[in-house]
């Protein structure tokens, strides 16, 4: 990439993010364009799908995540891993209103360009509770996709005005769901 069109990309994504961060997930391509001072045929050259925009916002964000997984595997009790993780994922869900949306459709759809992205949140997850699992601290007739739907479903729902004052009670009602242990505690 020519170190203009580099300056360019940058310049796009710091806009992107700030927008996005204002208007969420349906920030209007356009509005990021006049923000960041380039044409939309500009934008559009470096991100041609809105999901390719929000896959270039996410991916740090995403990566680090999948990186926390990995890290979380050996270091804590497979159910404090699993909460960790969850927590720390409920966090950046929060942060981008209206990305769990993008990324529950994207879940299924090797098309979309946020596809391997949510595999990869999915696939670490899903081995968080296999852990969990086996270890007979979480429920054993969950698998992954069971609890990439109810993260789905609690980011979902936070992301609502009316729910996000009750997030920490929500995350706390579905934790309690997926551990075995986690009722006592409670």
């Amino acid at each position: 990439m020519r170190a203009d069109a580099k300056k360019n990309y940058s310049h796009i994504l710091a806009v992107a993010r700030e927008v996005v961060s204002q208007h969420g997930a349906d920030a209007s391509m356009r509005d990021i364009a006049r923000r960041a001072d380039v044409g939309l045929a500009t934008l559009l050259r470096h991100f041609p799908t809105r999901e390719a925009l929000f896959e270039a916002l996410l991916c740090t964000n995403l990566d680090a995540l999948t990186q926390k997984a990995d890290e979380l595997k050996t270091s804590d009790s497979p159910d404090e891993a699993l909460i960790s993780w969850f927590q720390e994922w409920l966090a950046f869900a929060q942060s981008y209103r209206g990305v769990v949306a993008m990324m529950a459709a994207a879940h299924t759809n090797p098309d979309s360009a946020l596809y391997a992205s949510c595999a990869a949140v999915h696939s670490a997850s899903a081995r968080l509770l296999l852990r969990a699992q086996a270890e007979g601290a979480a429920r054993p007739d969950m698998n992954g996709d069971d609890l990439f739907a109810l993260m789905t479903a609690l980011g979902w729902a936070v992301d609502q005005p009316s729910f996000a004052p009750r997030a920490d009670h929500l995350f706390h009602i579905i934790t309690g769901a997926i551990l075995t242990n986690r009722r006592a505690k409670m």
